[in-house]
Parts: C-alpha cells; structure tokens; sequence
C-alpha cells in the first residue's frame, strides 16, 4: 500500500542565515538546530530518501520548517520566498517519483503572496505553507483576501501550520521557567497549537469560507486540538453570524494530518468527529522520525483496507493532485 507523507521539513541555508540576524531572532530556530536536524533538513537528495524507504514512505511532499520566512522584512521575504521555491522545484525536478513540494510565500509582504502562489503553482508546487501571523498582522486580516481567492482557484490546499506565539503571549503565558523550558511550553509542548487552532478559528469566524467556500486548509497534530474542542468552538457560530457554522466549516473545508503522533486514541477520535476521507498520513520530518514498523502497526487499528488507503496515500493523492 503506498505511502504520501504530507509535512516533511527541509531548509534552505540562506533564509536560515536571514532569520538568524533578524533584529528578533525567532527563538523556535533552535529547534532546527537539535541533534542532526540541520544535517536531515538540508539534505534533499540521497540521505532524505534513504530515510523514505527505511519508512515505507513513497512519496513526500517537502514543507519549508518553520518560522517559513514569515518574520521577515517584505522585501527580503520576497526574496527569499522565490529562492525557496525555486530550490524546492528543482529537488522535485531531480526525483519526481519521490517528491513534491508546498510553496513558501512572502506573507510579511501581502500584495506580493497570490502573485507567488501562483508562480510557484506554475512550478508544479501542490500547495502551500503558511503561518497564523506575520508580525501584527493576523492570517484572517482582509489584507490577505486576495490570497485565500487565488489559493481557491488554484486549487492550492493551505497548510495552516504552528508558530511560536508572539511576545505578548509568550510573556502572559509561557515565561518563568528556565530558557529552554520556556521555549518547549511555547512550541511543541503547547504554545504552537494553541497558536495555530486560534488561527483556524480566527479564519472561519472571519467569514473567510462563506467567502472561499472551495477553499481547503490543512492542520496538522490531529487538527491542533480543535477536533478536541468542537463542540464549545461551535458555540462560537451563532455569535459571530456565520452562514455555515465553525463544525460545518471544519468538516468541509479543512483536513487533519498526524504529524508522526501515531497514537490510536487520536486516531479513534479524528474518525468519530470528521471522516477518513479529511485524514492525512504525515509524519513531521526529522523532528518526528516514526519507524517502518511503528508505521505499519498504527495503520493496523483501521477498521479496513479503503480506510488505511484513503489516509495512507489516496486522500493526499487527491487533495494535492498527486499521480503517481
């Protein structure tokens, strides 16, 4: 049966070394920088695929890490945007029975994001990458419209993933333990997914698919919580006047990878609040390394051969438009 992985990390050197001498260095690059995570990161060849076939992974659709080049200043964000795309394309040009690729885009720059989306789209990129802020400026920020009406068009799935809080919530909210615990409380450990499910909700109570009722948005860790918390969040529908409510729009609109969290109760979850057919297989590379065989005994608590398939391989197949 063979295997998509939607969310597998790579970096470019160049917009690493331009986040690093950001005026406000985002501290989460530290995370990139752990055990051989740099070395995994960069290598889009040999390595990269060896670690595939240990894995039983056909094909894997490269996601720039984060922050994406997200803080940066819009020029630079421009740049660097383009480079990245234009790398990631080439790595696909090399293998493509291997790889595929989701944009990076200028987000600090919003009248130049639809613009590259659909530059990279020409480059055969199968989606997008994109974080819940840029500096001030929020994801559901009507400045951002034009993109999420070209990503509709395009057919150019989003993926909406974590970044680390801003100051003021970091300070609020994640601070008074030692550096590196203060950073973990802030990432992985939490702050990331708090981020990214406000973001999603952020989006749907801005009327964004009332607007984009096409457009399709892609969470990862099991939907960031939100399919933990649905009910209360569609409490939300009523008072923010939505045609159709938050539970319509996260059933129709958005899709849930695992993120290498290969946990059955999760699994068991996702499937009782949204359908096999929004559930992608992914497994977070290099900072979740799952082994073949872990793969293989997660994928045995589906109650049948189509459902393992769908979330394996043919969910991403189509949702990326993927011919292998």
């Amino acid at each position: 049966m063979p295997r998509i992985a939607v969310e597998e990390h790579w970096a470019m050197p160049e917009l690493t070394s331009a986040l690093r001498a950001a005026r406000h260095p985002d501290e989460s690059l530290l995370l990139n920088e752990t055990g051989d995570n740099e070395e995994r990161l960069t290598d889009l060849g040999a390595g990269r695929i060896a670690a595939m076939d240990a894995q039983g992974i056909d094909i894997a659709v490269l996601a720039l890490t984060p922050p994406g080049a997200q803080p940066l200043p819009p020029q630079e964000a421009v740049q660097l945007s383009r480079a990245a795309n234009d790398m990631a394309a080439a790595a696909v040009a090399r293998h493509p029975d291997r790889f595929r690729a989701l944009s990076t885009l200028p987000m600090s720059s919003p009248k130049d994001v639809a613009d590259e989306l659909a530059r990279a789209a020409g480059m055969g990129h199968v989606g997008t990458m994109v974080y819940g802020r840029s500096g001030d400026l929020f994801l559901d920020d009507l400045a951002y419209d034009d993109f999420f009406s070209a990503a509709s068009a395009l057919g150019q799935p989003v993926f909406l993933h974590p970044q680390l809080p801003s100051a003021a919530v970091r300070d609020a909210s994640y601070r008074g333990f030692d550096p590196m615990t203060d950073l973990a409380l802030a990432t992985f450990g939490w702050g990331w997914h708090m981020d990214a499910a406000t973001a999603a909700l952020r989006l749907i109570l801005r009327g964004t698919f009332d607007r984009h009722p096409g457009l399709q948005v892609v969470l990862g860790h099991w939907g960031e919580m939100l399919l933990f918390w649905l009910d209360r969040a569609d409490g939300l529908s009523r008072i923010a006047g939505l045609r159709r409510s938050v539970a319509e729009c996260i059933r129709a609109n958005f899709h849930f990878t695992a993120s290498g969290m290969l946990n059955p109760a999760l699994l068991r979850h996702a499937l009782a609040v949204t359908s096999a057919d929004r559930l992608l297989f992914s497994t977070d590379y290099p900072f979740q390394r799952p082994a073949g065989e872990e793969i293989d005994g997660f994928l045995a608590h589906f109650s049948s051969d189509a459902e393992r398939q769908r979330f394996s391989s043919a969910n991403a197949a189509s949702l990326y438009g993927i011919d292998r």
